[in-house]
């Protein structure tokens, strides 16, 4: 390895059991108490996740641990075809287990089975650990919007990013 080359992200192990189950709106409330849970600073209401998982472009993957308690959200939505990653969250204390990667998986798996080519998402440009899993996952940077996330001392940027789910 030269001096200039930067090794490719190790892949996150994944736990051996969670559960990930097909959510919709009928489960909004535990979408958004995950929601809540994991970002505090700007949550979504029960109503408002709702609409967002409503079929047909709408749909959420809950992760249940071996207690089959929610440990972790990813909320999507497609039109035609791209599909987004609305939010996508693990609780603090299940985090860097792998769950979030196999809630990645999971969208992009229920995308492409509603036609999708392409999956994006947003990513606070400050957020290492989230943009390091995105990178495992097969993402990558297509753009910019600055201030776009509300912090406490300011704002940030969000990085735009793609994934290809047609093989490209």
């Amino acid at each position: 390895m030269s001096a200039h080359s930067v090794p490719a992200p190790a892949p996150l192990p994944c736990p051996a059991v969670v559960r990930l189950h097909c959510a919709g709106p009928l489960e909004a409330a535990v979408v958004a108490a995950l929601q809540r849970a994991c970002f505090p600073e700007d949550p979504w209401d029960d109503a408002s996740v709702a609409t967002l998982t409503a079929p047909p472009t709408g749909f959420a993957v809950i992760a249940l641990d071996g207690q089959e308690q929610p440990v972790g959200f990813a909320m999507a939505r497609v039109t035609a075809e791209d599909a987004e990653i609305l939010a996508i969250g693990v609780l603090p204390q299940a985090r860097r287990g792998g769950i979030g990667r196999r809630l990645v998986e999971a969208v992009a798996d229920g995308s492409r089975g509603r036609g999708a080519t392409a999956l994006f998402l947003e990513v606070a440009e400050d957020n290492q650990e989230a943009w390091t899993l995105y990178k495992v996952c097969g993402f990558f940077s297509v753009g910019r919007r600055p201030g776009y996330y509300r912090r406490r001392d300011g704002r940030v940027a969000a990085l735009v990013l793609r994934r290809n789910l047609d093989g490209a």
